[in-house]
């Protein structure tokens, strides 16, 4: 059986595995999000950084159904493909609401979860919903239509540092999210979030307390997608949460605070296991 969803597998063979799963927004994927960090997983760990469905490789992956369940599901065919029956899972924003789904549908699957600003799992206690960054993210597609312009504006609500997005990160993004196939995506994960027959689905944190898995969520505390108050109650819900937060630092934790990061993270996915 040969799995849709694309995939980059670096690493020492029969080494514990890691999957690492992107955020979301216009022309993201496994590469664009984790390109750096892979190398430095792959020096430990068996590490698998997952296309998921309507990005990168895997844009053209349907999305059947709200979208966390959807690719929480996908993962779980690329894990019985590879003969992985039980991995740690490393995600970014929409990357952390699809493993916090996972674990929930397939808690025997799933090891620890290392979960930085997770969409769904994040509620604003005291920031007004749509945050600036979904604000700038549902801009990016609404009429006339995508422009560069509007993906800079977007890209830059993601960072503390705004000389991490350059031009060439732009130009690669939008290159990306202007395909047909990638527009066609982007549409039906819209839709998915707000059907209302599966929009429940969405709000992870209504299902937190079942979590009984080490849980690390890691904010940064200028966080403008999903700002820091979003994790106070994941934080109290989960009963194995611990929460790291990096100052001078947006919603790219990984790429922002790249070694202290990485250290955090070997750290806690390395530790005792009961």
């Amino acid at each position: 059986m040969t799995t849709t969803l694309h995939f980059h597998r670096s690493g020492p063979a029969g080494h514990h595995p890691v999957v690492l799963l992107h955020g979301g927004g216009p022309g993201a994927s496994a590469s664009s999000n984790f390109g750096r960090t892979v190398p430095v997983f792959a020096k430990r760990f068996d590490t698998i950084a997952v296309d998921q469905p309507g990005y990168g490789g895997s844009s053209g992956v349907p999305i059947t159904g709200q979208y966390f369940t959807s690719s929480a599901d996908a993962l779980l065919g690329l894990l019985d493909d590879l003969g992985l029956d039980r991995v740690d899972l490393v995600g970014n924003s929409l990357g952390g609401g699809t493993a916090v789904r996972f674990a929930l549908r397939h808690p025997d699957r799933a090891g620890r979860l290392l979960l930085m600003g997770p969409g769904g799992l994040s509620l604003n206690v005291f920031h007004a919903d749509p945050t600036e960054g979904v604000k700038r993210l549902a801009a990016f597609g609404a009429p006339p239509g995508p422009t560069r312009d509007k993906l800079a504006a977007f890209l830059r609500t993601l960072v503390f540092d705004p000389a991490l997005i350059t031009d060439e990160l732009i130009d690669e993004r939008f290159r990306a999210a202007s395909t047909p196939e990638a527009l066609q995506a982007m549409r039906a994960m819209g839709r998915s979030f707000t059907d209302p027959e599966r929009y429940e689905e969405g709000l992870l944190w209504r299902d937190a307390h079942r979590l009984r898995h080490e849980v690390l969520l890691v904010w940064g505390r200028e966080d403008r997608v999903n700002p820091l108050d979003g994790a106070l109650v994941a934080l109290k819900l989960i009963r194995r949460a611990r929460l790291h937060v990096f100052g001078g630092c947006g919603h790219w934790a990984h790429l922002e605070k790249f070694d202290e990061f990485n250290r955090l993270a070997i750290d806690f996915l390395e530790g005792d296991r009961p």
